[in-house]
């Protein structure tokens, strides 16, 4: 059974505890950096668009480090431009899928921004695989998990009012709060549905920078609620059973009849 909204939010704030400055810090010069080159004459939009996708993948890979109980502290912001070819291009090629699907109304762009919200984490957790296909295994890996993803996000309008009220200052907090509550998200459904262990992915298992499928360990959060379940591990003799899996997400499927999953 998948957490909840609530489920999410609850472990990303204790997996912070302590390590908001791993993250605050570097969405600060995300920021500053993005604001930076916007302002140069002609060419600001363009070098945005460009540095986008490397800089999304490092803040990535820190966010998921921390929601790992990884305290490798060495400076991953950057990582992103190791890979820069396929990071740029994902993240382009996701902005211009959205806008055509959106010139067919605004629910099939959003819809679409869904399908592809896991394409960067899948390329931060593989990062020899190509573009097309962290695309093509984010819808995949989404199929009945769009509107969840939804719920999550609109969970957070109170916090996005409360920084609205602050002037702003409050999402230098609410960003990164908001991208780990995410990525518990993502570490969930990787897990219960054992997406890594899939054949599909045996060529690509040489390395990966978070070493989510290899050396994943926990360290369970410190919370009373009964309704959360025990974080497992991961380990490289985890057996798939495709049809169970293929089960599990039929099942899901049926539990969530909304717009978001039959467009």
């Amino acid at each position: 059974m998948f957490l909840l909204s609530k489920d999410y939010r609850l472990r990303a704030w204790n997996k912070l505890n302590g390590k908001w400055n791993r993250i605050v810090v570097p969405t600060l010069v995300v920021m500053a950096i993005n604001f930076v080159v916007s302002m140069v004459p002609f060419f600001g939009s363009l070098a945005t668009l460009i540095i986008a996708g490397p800089l999304s993948l490092g803040i990535i890979v820190i966010t998921l480090k921390i929601i790992r109980n990884n305290n490798d502290e060495k400076d991953d912001l950057f990582y992103g431009f190791k890979y820069f070819g396929e990071s740029f291009l994902l993240s382009f090629l996701n902005s211009i899928f959205i806008s055509l699907w959106s010139l067919l109304f605004i629910i099939p762009g959003i819809v679409k921004s869904y399908s592809y919200s896991m394409s960067m984490y899948i390329l931060a957790d593989v990062p020899n695989i190509d573009q097309d296909t962290a695309r093509r295994k984010s819808m995949q890996l989404m199929n009945g998990h769009k509107y969840r993803l939804f719920c999550l996000h609109m969970s957070f309008i109170g916090w996005i009012l409360l920084g609205i009220l602050t002037c702003g200052i409050g999402f230098i907090w609410i960003v990164p709060y908001m991208n780990a509550a995410q990525a518990e998200f993502y570490q969930d459904l990787i897990e219960k549905t054992n997406f890594y262990n899939h054949p599909d992915f045996d060529k690509y298992r040489n390395y990966t920078p978070t070493e989510v499928y290899t050396n994943y360990e926990t360290v369970q959060d410190n919370t009373n609620d009964d309704d959360v379940p025990a974080e497992q591990k991961l380990s490289d003799n985890t057996e798939l059973n495709n049809n169970d899996v293929s089960d599990e997400v039929e099942k899901q499927e049926d539990q969530e009849k909304s717009e978001f999953d039959t467009i």
